[in-house]
């Protein structure tokens, strides 16, 4: 519970499964952490007469509450993609609801995408000066109108020129009229992998975000694609290609090291690594840097369960559920404005008072934002009776925002920006606090900042920023506020 990390979002696509929409939206239904604004699938119908159309449906919310039996049904076709959205990009309105459609001289185009166009300000205007019309806010939009104004007919040819104008973190899926494309930047921000599974015509292809969309449909992962690398499936089979990455960066890799630790799910495979396995090094290290006298160790759920797992091995102390929460929240609850102390957190976290009682607590997250939430969890452990409580962040401290596809607060509002870690400890109520280290995480990853994004904790952007939008503070006296802490 993060107040606020928001999630990026989602793409999945299939080539030649008679349920094609079905399994979409089994692969959207697994990915719905990175995306609970919006869903869309588009499917490809050669069955009618004359061109190959595409089917739509798009809507605001939830998987399970976006399709029905009825709408799935109306989803023809062995082809699809699909989307999970949540908006860094353009605000949530349907019309910014992806997949987004056009009709371009070379037949029907949907375009699912995962991250953040940087330049997209930049590239919009050019567009509109060029008379380009736009029907959405989203930085998607702009990649199909540079596909619209590209003279090739050969789809493959015409991005490989057009990815050249665009800078920053983009995993795309694309439907065109005869063929599934998936692609992503040079530098890899985002995940996305390719998998394969039977069909009774034959072998199936599916290309999704996190692993546990393959999961839940039965696809065996074949491999990531690449970073800068356009694989296109069509009835020929399936092809394999670079794109040129012009000038965007020196470095040759910027995975996002925040899908490892929280936006992944756990059981997923992402980058090459478990995303659990990390989770729990990052609690084994974080073990290692920061130990203290403790009776028992608790995670926040759900995402600080594998590091304080990891903390409990390492150091022996005990591994308990202190806090319960609540699965069942719908975004639509209603708060009272008095009656009950607390119902905020408390509707969504619950502690259990025979587990905190006069224990020595070390809580675990995996990452700490505003400060607010961890300020409230803290008191509600010690309303439940706990002697001491010690907060352990599993990540570095978060000290910038993020323009690759991450809706992260602006620099003021994090606040381990502009506050000492005495400070920060002061604010939230703990008797200690303590980070994971960024040399701590490196190694826990048995990686390095050469192949990671860790630009949120350290300051490096892998990209130019030119042109960007930086995060705008909102309201000059939250800002004063927050620096009194």
């Amino acid at each position: 519970m993060k107040n606020s990390w928001k999630e990026e979002c989602g793409v999945f696509g299939i080539w030649n499964h008679p349920e094609a929409a079905k399994l979409t939206y089994l692969g959207l239904y697994a990915m719905q952490h990175r995306g609970q604004e919006s869903a869309g699938i588009v499917s490809l119908d050669t069955q009618t007469a004359g061109q190959p159309i595409h089917r739509i449906h798009k809507s605001l919310g939830l998987v399970a509450d976006a399709f029905s039996e009825a709408t799935l049904a109306k989803l023809t076709g062995s082809v699809a993609i699909g989307h999970v959205r949540y908006s860094t990009t353009g605000d949530n309105s349907v019309v910014n609801a992806q997949p987004l459609t056009s009709e371009l001289l070379t037949g029907p185009l949907a375009v699912a995408h995962n991250g953040n166009i940087v330049n997209s300000s930049t590239l919009r205007t050019a567009l509109q000066r060029d008379g380009a019309i736009f029907q959405a806010t989203s930085d998607t939009e702009i990649l199909l109108h540079l596909l619209a104004k590209h003279p090739s007919n050969d789809l493959v040819s015409a991005l490989t020129e057009v990815l050249k104008n665009l800078v920053g973190a983009y995993s795309f899926v694309i439907l065109a009229r005869d063929r599934l494309v998936a692609l992503r930047d040079p530098l890899g921000f985002r995940p996305l992998v390719l998998g394969q599974m039977k069909s009774g015509s034959g072998l199936c292809y599916v290309v999704a975000s996190e692993t546990c969309a393959l999961d839940l449909i039965g696809a065996q992962l074949v491999r990531e694609i690449e970073p800068g690398e356009i694989v296109e499936i069509s009835s020929e089979g399936i092809k394999s290609s670079r794109f040129s990455d012009g000038t965007q960066s020196t470095r040759k890799s910027a995975n996002c090291v925040f899908e490892h630790v929280y936006f992944s799910r756990p059981d997923s495979v992402v980058f090459g690594k478990s995303v659990y396995d990390s989770r729990k090094k990052f609690g084994v290290k974080l073990a290692e840097e920061s130990p203290i006298d403790a009776d028992i160790v608790i995670p926040v759920p759900d995402s600080g369960v594998p590091a304080a797992i990891g903390y409990s091995q390492k150091s022996g102390i005990p591994f308990e559920f202190g806090i319960i929460r609540n699965h069942y929240i719908g975004r639509t609850f209603i708060q009272p404005a008095q009656s009950v102390r607390d119902v905020g957190v408390k509707i969504k976290l619950n502690p259990q008072t025979e587990i905190l009682k006069d224990k020595r607590v070390v809580v675990i997250d995996d990452s700490l934002v505003r400060g607010t939430t961890s300020q409230k969890i803290i008191a509600l452990i010690r309303q439940a009776g706990a002697k001491e409580v010690h907060l352990r962040i599993a990540s570095p401290p978060t000290t910038g925002p993020c323009y690759y596809g991450v809706d992260t607060p602006q620099k003021s509002e994090l606040i381990a920006s502009e506050h000492s870690l005495e400070d920060i400890r002061k604010h939230i109520g703990a008797d200690t606090l303590a980070y994971l280290s960024e040399d701590g995480m490196w190694k826990a990853l048995n990686s390095g900042p050469e192949r990671f994004c860790a630009a949120c904790f350290n300051g490096e952007y892998p990209t130019s920023l030119k042109g960007v939008e930086t995060k705008k503070t909102t309201d000059q006296k939250d800002k004063s506020q927050a620096k009194q802490i």
